[in-house]
């Protein structure tokens, strides 16, 4: 039985536990928090890893020239414009609002810091000291100049790669175990929550699910469609019939990096994009480019501050938009990985972090779409890559 599959039947489970049980299910409570700290555990080295080898995928800048320089800003800014869409339509539905957590029983401190003592406190004095902590902005920041390091040494940084490569993928592997407990988590954590809330918890995750998918929608039509007709000056629906392919094996797997291969054939093969812009793009928005994601942890920041009823500061919404952002950076393309991610953005924003419990029911619901915006924005940024520098066989994306 697949994961996804067994998180349902937990997530039932653990439902019908709690409106059965009622307050006496509180015990069960104590497996979630279990779980909760085995992912705090694993966060500092995943982050230091994963955003520090997605670096170093980029290569050599001065040799990739404007393409790298325009891959960049494209992947950030439609990670940026993500996160804005998140934060407007939870806003707009509010379906948080209606859950009503205790923030007074939570040990997680909730104190926004100035934005002066934001800006500060991303500058990491010590980087193991920053590790042993998990501050998580000062890893990202620290990892990002690391990589950069890394990549500009040449011949004398590959050794290095090749153990942060290592650590990574190590790091990924012991996610891998953690997440196979998240079934077990689910049943104890909605045991607890249906317990305590009835049926009124049901509606609130009804109404941010269907936020996200709204948002995912939106940011497709307003954002992919926007490069595609007006920016690369290409029509719409050939693309969507050549990355067919790659939007089931998204959809079904939830795993960017397992759609990789049939990405890059989908818009070699069939959309027309020559294999130096594709080979360069591709993998390296894998890494970097998690639209989807970025939009879920912006939307799911703004789901716990509403249930706790903890309005956000400036500061706050700043540094989830810039969390986010970095955080999408260094999530790796892999099941529950975006999470995972999701508690860094919980904890660099002030907010519980055990408000992510009740939203792992519903994630590998959310992960289908949010992996498919994933590929999907890679594939999109691509083709307007390839046009501008015609690299792109247009008869052949025509063709679909």
């Amino acid at each position: 039985m697949k994961l996804w599959q067994k998180i349902l039947i937990g997530m039932f489970l653990g439902t019908v536990t709690g409106l059965i049980f009622g307050d006496r299910a509180a015990w069960l409570k104590s497996f979630g928090d279990v779980f909760l700290q085995l992912i705090n555990m694993i966060i500092p080295l995943l982050v230091f890893a994963s955003m520090t080898v997605g670096v170093t995928n980029i290569h050599d800048p001065k040799k990739m020239g404007r393409v790298g320089g325009l891959t960049l800003v494209l992947y950030l800014a439609t990670t940026l414009i993500a996160i804005i869409i998140g934060l407007v339509i939870t806003n707009w539905l509010q379906p948080g609002a209606g859950l009503h957590f205790d923030a007074s029983t939570v040990p997680t401190p909730v104190d926004p810091l100035s934005l002066g003592d934001l800006v500060a406190s991303i500058l990491p004095r010590n980087p193991v000291l920053s590790l042993a902590q998990g501050n998580v902005l000062q890893i990202i920041l620290f990892s990002i100049l690391f990589g950069f390091g890394i990549s500009f040494s040449g011949e004398r940084g590959k050794p290095l790669l090749r153990v942060m490569e290592s650590l990574a993928d190590v790091m990924i592997k012991v996610t891998s175990f953690v997440i196979e407990l998240t079934p077990l988590a689910v049943f104890a954590l909605m045991a607890w929550v249906f317990g305590k809330f009835g049926l009124k918890a049901v509606l609130p995750l009804s109404k941010f699910l269907l936020g996200l998918y709204i948002g995912y929608f939106i940011h497709v039509a307003a954002v992919f469609c926007f490069i595609l007709k007006q920016m690369s000056k290409m029509p719409i629906v050939p693309f969507f019939r050549g990355m067919s392919d790659a939007i089931v094996m998204a959809f079904t797997t939830c795993s960017s990096s397992a759609t990789l291969p049939v990405s890059m054939t989908c818009v070699q093969d069939k959309l027309g994009v020559s294999k130096s812009i594709s080979g360069f793009m591709l993998p390296l928005g894998a890494t970097i480019n998690m639209n989807g994601t970025a939009l879920y942890q912006a939307s799911a920041a703004l789901f716990i501050a509403q249930a706790y009823g903890i309005p956000l500061e400036f500061s706050q919404i700043v540094t989830v938009i810039l969390t986010a952002t970095l955080a999408a950076i260094g999530t790796a393309g892999i099941p529950g990985s975006g999470f995972i991610m999701l508690t860094a953005v919980i904890s660099a924003a002030g907010l519980p972090i055990e408000g992510v419990a009740i939203l792992a029911g519903i994630d590998r619901l959310r992960e289908m779409g949010g992996t498919t915006l994933n590929v999907l924005g890679d594939a999109v940024c691509s083709i307007y890559v390839a046009k501008k520098e015609r690299e792109l066989d247009t008869a052949l994306y025509l063709a679909q």
